[in-house]
């Protein structure tokens, strides 16, 4: 992707952008590409898309299966000092 650098901003539109970033939760450089997208017709072109093929899966789990898990992974997270002499 191309880099650019934007010059001497108004403050007006810097402001509009900034609350726009904000109102998305998104980065100032997303806003600007998506005003930029929009202005343009290209509406959509770079949005991440996103997945569901795994949602049957979400909340499947007892507490006792979630616990186990839990306790089965937290065993696999231990730091053997030795090999990082």
């Amino acid at each position: 992707m191309k880099t650019i650098t934007l010059r001497d901003c108004p403050p007006k539109v810097a402001r509009e952008i900034e609350m726009r970033a904000k109102q998305r939760h998104t980065s100032l450089n997303r806003a600007v590409v998506g005003l930029l997208e929009e202005a343009l017709g290209h509406t959509g072109g770079s949005q991440k898309t996103r997945h569901h093929d795994m949602d049957r899966f979400i909340g499947k789990w007892s507490k006792t299966e979630a616990d186990e898990f839990d306790k089965n992974l937290k065993s696999q997270r231990r730091i053997d000092p030795k090999m990082w002499v």
